[in-house]
């Protein structure tokens, strides 16, 4: 009750009427090493359900969540909370302590400005009451405050830390492939050489570095020949091949953290010399333009019959019982124009050539491109002919073969380029449709 004066100067009591609390229970544990002895979600709610009880406070919803409170909004279940308040499902939350709610300046100053519009009238925690009053919200400021600082100053310790550690020459986070990390506290970021795929590194080196493998030829030998999976038991994929093979940390250095320009020396066996280590990357260099350079024989020239895009080419591998791999190209739509186009299936390079062959015969030419063609193929013979086989024999004429019988031959026994300069001098389009290589009408 509250007394007033009225008019007049007569005294009066005024009722007020006590606002009427509904909580929502959020329990919230966090992914942060240092809480990790702090109670866990169930242990929050029992204890909270035990003070609820206790007091006799209405709980009409009970929330968990496991994100970190560090940033700002990143918390779904929060998120969801601060809306349902706002819509007047509940106006109060019951939490184990302010920290859980907050430890940002942002979802801190969310709560308070909803305490502040009178739309949250409290929150409680296990031995503390906030409501919209001056110093209790003072109070809830200092100590999300304090949270805050706890965060950012533990961040400053924990990147010491692995500063520290990286001086000292050991590399924080998961051991690369070909390396274990020793899981003595007291040994912490030591690594020894794996016992089962250290040597295989070095291996891989080694091929690539004294035998010039490629790097999808290591990936083939790693998947086929050896069966090779990673400690995850995983195969090592054809980027992770190239990712191991650039990294310096199998000779000694290492970067950390990645991209940072700052770099530390190992004190870890390494697997590779240095020596052995620049001439991979040296030949890694030429593999790797080659690899970006390399584009299929009838890509980007032939559509699909069915949405228009350009066939697109894909290499595939299969092991053979001699131990050998065999290496075979398919063609199929790219899918550029219609991501879900169905109307096409893969064929095989060698039945798109042996579809080819029999519509040369029907194909408009580029006859100037084709004599220049021709006319260039025909000099390069003559000078085999006359400086390796030292014959006499007159200067083949180009006019005694068909241009058409020279597109042939290409298409079957010619490089990636040469078919792709042949094909240039098409004026015909062609198109595949369910398999089948066809004129275009268009």
């Amino acid at each position: 009750m509250e007394t007033m004066q009225m008019p007049g100067g007569a005294m009066a009591t005024k009722v007020v009427v006590p606002i009427k609390v509904k909580y929502c229970l959020y329990a919230r544990k966090s992914t942060e090493s240092e809480e990790r002895q702090v109670l866990s979600i169930d242990s929050q709610i029992k204890e909270m359900l035990i003070l609820a009880e206790r007091e006799g406070l209405e709980i009409v919803a009970m929330k968990r969540e496991s994100h970190s409170a560090k940033e700002t909004g990143q918390r779904p279940v929060f998120n969801e909370i601060i809306e349902e308040i706002k819509i007047g499902k509940y106006n109060g939350i019951l939490t184990w302590a302010p920290d859980r709610i907050s430890r940002n300046a942002g979802d801190l100053g969310r709560v308070v400005d909803l305490i502040d519009a009178g739309i949250l009238a409290e929150i409680r925690t296990f031995s503390q009451k906030f409501s919209n009053n001056p110093n209790e919200k003072f109070m809830l400021m200092i100590l999300g405050s304090q949270a805050k600082l706890e965060n950012d100053n533990r961040g400053v310790n924990v990147q010491r830390g692995l500063r520290t550690r990286c001086e000292m020459g050991l590399r924080p986070g998961t051991a690369p492939t070909g390396y274990l990390n020793l899981k003595q506290m007291d040994k912490k970021c030591q690594v020894i050489i794996d016992p089962d795929r250290g040597h295989v590194i070095t291996q891989m080196f080694e091929k690539v570095g004294h035998e010039k493998w490629s790097g999808r030829k290591v990936y083939h030998w790693l998947k086929f020949d050896l069966n090779f999976y990673t400690r995850g038991n995983k195969p090592l994929s054809l980027g992770n091949v190239y990712r191991t093979l650039q990294n310096s940390f199998y000779y000694g250095p290492f970067e950390f953290p990645v991209k940072s320009g700052k770099w530390y020396q190992g004190k870890h066996e390494p697997l590779v010399s240095k020596e052995l280590f620049d001439k991979v990357q040296e030949h890694l260099k030429r593999d790797l333009k080659q690899h970006n350079n390399h584009e299929f024989a009838f890509t980007k020239i032939i559509v699909c019959g069915s949405c228009g895009s350009c066939i697109s080419g894909q290499e595939k591998y299969k092991p053979l019982k001699d131990g050998t791999t065999a290496r075979y190209i398919y063609y199929g739509c790219g899918r550029t124009k219609d991501h879900n186009c169905k109307g096409n299936k893969y064929l095989r390079e060698e039945e798109l050539v042996n579809q080819l062959i029999p519509l040369i015969d029907k194909i408009e030419f580029n006859q100037f491109s084709m004599k220049i063609k021709f006319e260039e193929e025909l000099r390069r013979f003559n000078k085999f002919q006359r400086t390796v086989l030292g014959s006499n024999d007159p200067k083949v004429k180009h006019q005694d073969t068909d241009a058409r019988v020279y597109a042939k031959y290409i298409l079957k026994e010619g490089t990636n380029e040469e078919r792709r300069e042949i094909m240039g001098c098409f004026k015909s389009k062609l198109k595949i449709t369910k398999g089948v290589v066809t004129l275009s009408n268009s």
